[in-house]
């Protein structure tokens, strides 16, 4: 079952102590693996966004080129447990079969006699991909039936999932309970920036933390406490701390509740010696509305019917010299609302700031991946996350669900 003697392995050894798919010995084995295709679509049910597909090619062209029968699923959306074709994964198949350049067979189900026929019939190296996951809710409900049945499909199990790694989901941690599992390349490069970059940093290492919400990102500022030389916060979450502080913020997002925690947070990382940046000025206006009159003004300043929707041209200032000789650069979550283009420069400005730096560049959760693809620095940065929540999570020194699923290595070769 384990390939001995393999001298492929990765640099991560010590943050990933699970099989990996290089250990197995797939060649002419039936070989499942759990991918991440949740991607976007346009209202013409068209791929607008196929990073999460070509992120997972190395695993699956590692498998093919085993002469593995190589058995593709995944979930798409919310289809609340039964078929819709608004959530099919058939467009993923299409686009599969450009990315790989070979035939990829699409099952109109995941489960059942059709699909086992199927399978039955596949030849060493040839690609089958299932339709979506959740259009049973069991997979959701993690039932143990359905987990086996998608077991019985397969010979291994191969976790490259990392965006539905904190899920207790079926595919993620059922399926493990009845077949030797391993982590694809995907997941050992998301662990091996994510967990082993943070627990021994270049430094300076810089984290910067944005979007909308405190409460969100506290268990991330609390684990990084003892590992980052500064903090940088924008987005909406930067004017709870600001509020915190007694001064006023208009009409700008606050959450009332982390007042008290987000003053203790604060107080606790500067007196531990670490650099905690704040926002000097915002761009504020009274509505999103396209056209609405926008102004720059300090975010002490912030008028009553007025809110903070992006960073100013000073904080920009401010947060690019204090990432100029940052060695390590940890992004999650965008310092305005971005998508909207009259909010955006904060952001993008920041993004480039990271792309300039001469540091390892790690930006994690899905909005800070839209944000510097939009930015157009994507290529710049050293590693972009492909999961959200399962990112987060690692981060907050947690232990993910579908990593602890996974095979342990021998002890002999840990």
């Amino acid at each position: 079952m384990i390939k001995k003697g393999n001298s492929n392995s990765m640099p991560i050894k010590d943050v990933l102590n699970k099989l990996s798919i290089e250990e197995l010995d797939i060649k002419g084995k039936r070989v499942f693996i759990r991918a991440d295709f949740n991607v976007p679509f346009d209202d013409n049910l068209r791929i607008t966004d196929d990073s999460r597909i070509r992120s997972t090619l190395p695993t699956i062209n590692y498998a093919i080129d085993e002469r593995a029968k190589v058995i593709l699923a995944s979930h798409l959306g919310r289809p609340k447990g039964k078929p819709d074709p608004r959530y099919s994964l058939a467009p993923v198949a299409k686009r599969l079969q450009r990315l790989l350049d070979k035939d990829v067979i699409f099952a109109p189900d995941c489960i059942g006699v059709q699909v086992e026929s199927i399978v039955s019939k596949m030849k060493d190296g040839e690609v089958l991909l299932l339709e979506n996951l959740r259009y049973h809710a069991e997979e959701e409900k993690n039932d143990e039936a359905f987990a086996k049945s998608l077991a019985n499909l397969a010979d291994f199990y191969i976790n490259d999932a990392f965006g539905a790694a904190h899920r207790s989901h079926a595919s993620i941690v059922g399926i493990p309970k009845f077949l030797p599992s391993a982590a694809g390349f995907l997941m050992k490069k998301e662990i091996e920036y994510l967990k082993g970059v943070v627990n021994n940093p270049v430094r300076p290492f810089v984290a910067i933390l944005g979007g909308a919400k405190v409460s969100g990102k506290i268990g991330v500022l609390e684990h990084l406490e003892a590992k980052v030389d500064k903090v940088l916060i924008g987005g909406g979450m930067a004017f709870t701390f600001i509020k915190a502080m007694g001064y006023e913020v208009g009409d700008s997002l606050v959450e009332i509740e982390m007042l008290e925690t987000a003053q203790r947070i604060r107080k606790k990382l500067k007196s531990a010696g670490i650099k905690f940046y704040l926002p000097v000025d915002c761009v504020i206006a009274q509505s999103l509305e396209p056209g609405a009159e926008t102004k720059i003004v300090p975010t002490m300043e912030i008028p009553k019917g007025w809110r903070a929707l992006d960073i100013g041209p000073a904080t920009v200032k401010l947060f690019s010299v204090a990432l100029a000789n940052a060695k390590t650069i940890l992004w999650n979550g965008p310092m305005g609302i971005f998508e909207i283009d009259a909010f955006s420069r904060g952001t993008f400005a920041i993004a480039h700031a990271v792309a300039d730096a001469y540091a390892l560049t790690i930006v994690g959760g899905g909005d800070t991946d839209l944000a510097v693809h939009r930015a157009g620095v994507s290529d710049a940065l050293s590693f972009i996350s492909t999961g959200g929540g399962a990112s987060l999570q690692l981060l907050e020194g947690k232990e993910l669900p579908g990593i602890a699923a996974l095979t342990d290595k021998p002890i002999e070769s840990l």
